[in-house]
């Protein structure tokens, strides 16, 4: 929701002049996802777009944890001065549906700026894995349920969504195995040590395109011309299935409208040099763009998104299953002393020490009277 509040046309001169005057100084950009991901390519991206068209240093700050929670509460605690920015992903509209007690609201906390690009999820596997295309894959879970190891971008993040949405679509059961970055999944599904990844097309299509991964589906309803002979999931026989991260930027709630406006027109603009573009194709990201409220209109999508919040809640219903089971079923300490259960704890005193082959009683008896 929308609000427009009046002011005297004196009220408004100072925050005229404030949005004349920035940036004055450096400009900090909080990425909360790993360095390597679409979303972290982005922020180079406009960063140094930034830092030439202004002459003031655009700084990535990559803070990484909780599934972006971390990085969100950073930019949501920030000075409303326009010197931090925030990356913000579909992930992190998800979260409260996710997680409880989420330090941060991404409507009343944050002030849209723009939206920067689309992101769609794609299924990539080991090239020496048993099966070659979606439908083999599909099937082989089937006759092993639970059995196949299934690689995402840490718990709750995009990638896990889509998975669990593609799990629920095709009715199979594989066991989630979440890394602390995207990049980390990569590395073992390339190594084989895991079989079948989700991640979006601009992290995976280098590797694809290099044949150290083999793409299996993307999550859009038609062919991405960044990677045609990638087949949607669709094409496997899932109709209509999508499932598309979301990138933009904002700054802390309050901060003037002078500013944030000055902001979107500058990722306007550089969303449209023709450098930009060539380099979005060849990283197979879709730009976006648009106006604020193009930009609080794709919050609201991805808060309120049906699917995705009934999938996330569902994950956090099993994550706290798991939890109570691993409780019940957690085998009591040992009753051994304190000492010799924790690590790097120093030894008794001296003067309790026995020598070797040595009994109290003995001690006793060979005192000096």
């Amino acid at each position: 929701m929308l609000f427009r509040s009046l002011v005297l046309p004196g009220a408004l001169a100072p925050h005229i002049v404030q949005a004349q005057a920035y940036p004055a100084k450096r400009i900090r950009l909080i990425v909360p996802v790993a360095a390597g991901s679409a979303t972290d390519i982005l922020a180079r991206i406009v960063a140094q777009k930034m830092t030439e068209q202004w002459g003031q240093q655009v700084v990535v700050d990559n803070r990484v944890g909780a599934g972006s929670v971390v990085g969100a509460m950073l930019g949501a605690q920030a000075l409303a001065d326009g010197y931090t920015l925030t990356m913000m992903t579909s992930s992190m509209a998800i979260n409260p549906a996710l997680r409880a007690n989420i330090p941060y609201d991404l409507i009343r906390d944050f002030a849209p700026i723009a939206n920067l690009a689309m992101t769609p999820q794609t299924i990539a596997a080991f090239p020496g894995a048993e099966f070659k295309t979606l439908k083999e894959f599909v099937a082989a879970a089937r006759d092993k349920p639970g059995m196949i190891n299934f690689a995402t971008q840490t718990t709750g993040s995009t990638s896990h969504l889509s998975l669990e949405l593609f799990r629920t679509a095709a009715g199979i059961r594989v066991n989630h195995v979440p890394f602390k970055a995207g990049t980390e999944s990569h590395t073992q599904t390339i190594g084989g040590a895991v079989p079948i990844l989700f991640d979006t097309i601009p992290a995976l299509l280098p590797h694809i395109r290099s044949n150290r991964l083999r793409g299996l589906g993307i999550a859009v309803t038609q062919r991405s011309p960044f990677a045609p002979e990638v087949p949607t999931i669709a094409e496997a026989g899932y109709p209509g299935f999508e499932a598309v991260g979301w990138i933009g930027i904002a700054a802390p709630a309050q901060t003037t409208v002078a500013i944030l406006d000055k902001l979107n027109s500058e990722m306007q603009r550089i969303l449209k040099q023709p450098d930009v573009k060539e380099k979005f194709d060849t990283l197979a990201i879709t730009a976006t763009g648009g106006t604020r409220l193009c930009c609080a209109g794709s919050i609201h999508t991805y808060t309120n998104t049906p699917a995705m919040t009934t999938t996330a809640s569902s994950i956090r219903a099993d994550n706290i299953l798991c939890c109570l089971q691993r409780s019940i079923h957690q085998p009591k300490p040992s009753r051994a002393p304190i000492h010799s259960r924790v690590h790097n704890l120093n030894p008794p005193p001296r003067k309790h020490r026995l020598k070797q082959h040595q009994t109290p009683s003995t001690r006793r008896n060979s005192r000096r009277p």
